[in-house]
């Protein structure tokens, strides 16, 4: 069918087709007799049909940044949804929380309102981890299935650290677990929530 948002190219492949039904014998095959043009999308460039990028500086308050980062997970989370049901697996739900769970769990951590959290005995640095490896796994496979993605592995990776306000929540997670004095939640903020090659999108020098 050629590209997406060409359609007098599509018409024309349709037209095609159902001219073959006018042949008095079957089956019948046939070439289509011509080329679909050349994306113009760079290969590896995100092509999400919701833009989620905002300019660091518009998030002028923590309330902004959790309105923002709900409205684009209720997205993300739909398009998981139709990932889980194309693939039939996900690799989301080692923390054991659902994604509403999640997405609480992170805006109360920020809100100084998880203290003390536990879940089947789980600390709450293993939980933070272990809810930001479930938040990736929404965002990567939900964003797999979006019509003319490509699926690179460092496009996919940089989309998400540079592109999303998840990344941003994830960040501010990080800078309060580097603010206790427990070692396994500095741990936590320095080595195990952002990977190293992206935490220059952070401008990060903390502790």
């Amino acid at each position: 069918m050629g590209n997406p948002q060409d359609p007098e190219f599509q018409r024309d492949v349709l037209k095609h087709a159902l001219s073959l039904l006018e042949y008095p014998t079957g089956p019948v095959l046939e070439d289509y007799p011509h080329d679909a043009m050349e994306s113009k999308k760079e290969q590896g460039q995100m092509a999400c049909p919701v833009h989620f990028a905002v300019p660091k500086g518009e998030l002028t308050d923590q309330d902004d940044l959790f309105m923002k980062f709900r409205s684009e997970y209720s997205l993300m989370q739909t398009w998981h949804n139709l990932a889980c049901e194309k693939k039939n697996r996900s690799t989301s739900g080692v923390s054991g929380l659902t994604p509403n769970e999640i997405g609480d769990l992170f805006c109360n951590f920020i809100s100084g309102k998880a203290e003390g959290t536990k879940i089947d005995e789980k600390q709450l640095s293993d939980i933070l981890r272990l809810a930001s490896e479930d938040l990736k796994a929404i965002y990567l496979e939900g964003l797999s299935v979006q019509p003319g993605q490509a699926l690179d592995g460092t496009a996919l990776t940089d989309w998400f650290w540079g592109q999303t306000h998840a990344a941003l929540i994830i960040n501010e997670v990080r800078k309060n677990c580097l603010q206790y004095a427990e070692k396994d939640m500095r741990l936590a903020g320095k080595l195990l929530l952002i990977p190293r090659n992206q935490m220059y999108r952070f401008n990060a020098d903390e502790g």
